[in-house]
């Protein structure tokens, strides 16, 4: 944890106001990022790996409330930092079950994010990329710059050359970006936004604008998996190396139907074979899921040869995990490591606020842990359940008050309360001292 790390005041508003709301912030998690050093070397290694044109493929294993949302975001900053592209997906068993791979494709197209675009980055990456082409052509000296005709020619070559090992099942990708150049340098706008579209998965892009690059239909589920080569292709081009694509709440998969869920796991199955053979160079998936969706028989143990590829011998100290392996887990928090993230927060908050010496009085290192033991408490004494309701309460309930009311002081004005309405469905259930369903087996029917 770097909590002495140079923060802006921008960046340190926007991470404090995402706390406040009970949300994990999209940036700056090394700054809190307790428990997390004795995955980084491991890490570090495999995604290095990716940027020399290496795959790679690791599962994520949490109880709800470990932290596995929080370790896939602090996992994107890190390959950022490498110039690794990053796209996170919820997997849902109605809008984007794992199966439907062009409906994933469309969804990482539509949350691919850089170091320079954090939100929406397909069509910087194209413009990006076409400009690199550009430059190749006018570098190689063959074509005059002022030769608009012969630019747009050799360009198109040059695309196809490009992506012509992608081509050779999937033309229609070279041929959608191709049109896209065209329609925006004649001016065509519309055009050119619908072709973006459709090469990013859009379905549904009127037939005038297929025609126009002379392509058909829609993207199904075996041409989603082709233009995800030539994404890869388009990245390494324009200077990021790599893919690190993130689907979370892959549990969920266990509501589904059994032929569907069947369906995704043997998807699951094949894209990690694929990796491992190289088809995808430059791309690493990581998946996050609960324990019930790996050990459950209506998860990974459904699928035998999943379950081979991901099998890994949990049963010993948690200590002693290899965090190079298929699948790791994350422990979630206990009271030391609970304890040092509410002083992160408070440090990061109090740094170069107005009112900082009367924070650090105020809410000084005895309050911050009276208060992360007494959230706690509230909810039936779990420390892992806890962590959301802690940020959240340490923020908005207490950091904000001692910040804007020179009299107001935590420990003679403030009393906690945890209200129903403000925890989530696990955090509910933790208050009340119940037992979640560990998996879609333990959940009893009354027929």
């Amino acid at each position: 944890m770097t909590a002495t790390k140079k923060v802006s005041r921008a960046k340190r508003r926007e991470i404090i106001a995402a706390l406040g709301r009970g949300t994990v912030p999209r940036l700056g998690l090394d700054l809190f990022a307790v428990g997390m050093e004795r995955f980084e070397k491991g890490l570090n290694e495999e995604l290095a790996a990716v940027t020399t044109g290496g795959s790679g493929f690791k599962a994520v294993r949490g109880e709800y409330g470990s932290g596995k949302t929080f370790f896939a975001r602090w996992l994107a900053e890190r390959a950022k930092r490498m110039r690794i592209a990053t796209s996170e997906i919820q997997i849902s068993d109605t809008e984007t079950p794992l199966f439907k791979t062009e409906t994933v494709y469309r969804r990482l197209i539509g949350a691919l994010s850089t170091a320079s675009s954090q939100h929406g980055a397909f069509r910087e990456v194209i413009d990006s990329w076409l400009l690199t082409l550009e430059e190749v052509v006018l570098a190689a000296g063959d074509v005059d710059k002022h030769d608009r005709a012969g630019m747009a020619d050799a360009v198109d070559k040059l695309i196809e050359r490009r992506l012509a090992e992608v081509s050779k099942s999937a033309p229609a990708f070279a041929a959608a970006l191709r049109g896209y150049r065209r329609a925006r340098l004649t001016g065509e706008h519309d055009i050119a936004d619908g072709l973006l579209a459709w090469a990013g998965g859009e379905p549904n892009v009127a037939a005038p604008i297929r025609r126009y690059a002379n392509i058909r239909g829609d993207i199904d589920a075996t041409s989603a998996l082709d233009f995800l080569r030539g994404l890869l292709v388009v990245l390494r081009d324009c200077g990021y190396p790599g893919l690190l694509v993130i689907l979370d709440e892959i549990e969920t998969l266990q509501r589904m139907r059994s032929d569907s869920r069947e369906k995704s796991l043997n998807t699951l199955r094949q894209l990690i074979d694929e990796i491992d053979k190289g088809r995808f160079p430059g791309l690493y998936l990581v998946i996050t899921g609960t324990p019930a969706f790996y050990d459950g028989s209506k998860g990974v143990q459904q699928s035998t040869p999943l379950a081979q590829r991901l099998a890994v011998d949990f049963s010993g100290d948690p200590r002693f995990d290899a965090t190079r392996a298929s699948q790791i887990r994350l422990t979630g928090l206990d009271r030391g490591k609970l304890v040092m993230l509410g002083r992160a927060v408070r440090d990061l908050y109090a740094r170069g606020a107005s009112a900082e010496a009367r924070i650090r009085a105020l809410v000084d290192d005895a309050y911050v842990e009276e208060l992360a033991l007494a959230v706690a408490g509230r909810l039936g004494g779990q420390i892992g359940s806890s962590p959301r309701v802690f940020l959240r309460k340490l923020v908005t309930e207490v950091l904000y008050k001692v910040d804007e009311h020179p009299d107001f002081n935590p420990r003679r004005d403030y009393r906690l309360t945890v209200k129903d309405t403000e925890l989530t469905d696990e955090e509910r259930n933790a208050a009340r001292g119940g037992h979640r369903p560990r998996s879609a087996d333990d959940v009893e029917l009354d027929f």
